[in-house]
């Protein structure tokens, strides 16, 4: 009767059983130490990619965009500073790699920007989730300038 050698504290069969695949959105729990002691951080985004699949030295991009801010962090499959990892949704995509992820969200961005300016609105309106008021006339003014470029 042998016993088995346990070379990490994680559980390596359970993160490999999860199968993170790019698209998915995933919550990540990592401790933070602060003053000797662990607390733990959730970090939730979309699944960019995943380098060198499920073995020792595997890793994941994850998305997220934070106060307006896109933020990428590239966790180790097998890091013992990450408690767990949950899948909160998963998407089919037809990329391996979903870098382009990152310039559609940049487009959309200056084009909701550029639509602002054009109304006459600020983005703190948009961010309150409030629609500017705009008058029919001047909706009517915008359409016929988008239509003539």
């Amino acid at each position: 009767m042998e016993k088995a050698i346990k070379v990490s504290v994680v559980d390596m069969e359970a993160r490999q059983a999860l199968g993170i695949r790019p698209g998915d959105t995933v919550r990540v729990s990592q401790k933070i130490e602060e003053k000797g002691k662990y607390r733990l951080q959730a970090f939730e985004g979309l699944v960019l990619a995943v380098k060198h699949g499920s073995e020792a030295g595997g890793t994941f991009t994850v998305r997220r965009v934070a106060s307006g801010v896109g933020v990428e962090k590239i966790f180790p499959i097998y890091s013992p500073m990450i408690d767990s990892i949950q899948i909160v949704k998963r998407a089919t995509v037809r990329r391996a790699k979903l870098y382009y992820i990152r310039e559609k969200v940049s487009r959309e961005a200056r084009r909701l920007l550029r639509r602002t300016r054009m109304m006459g609105a600020t983005t703190a309106d948009f961010e309150k989730g409030a629609e500017p008021e705009v008058s029919a006339v001047e909706t009517a003014d915008v359409v016929a300038a988008e239509q003539a470029e």
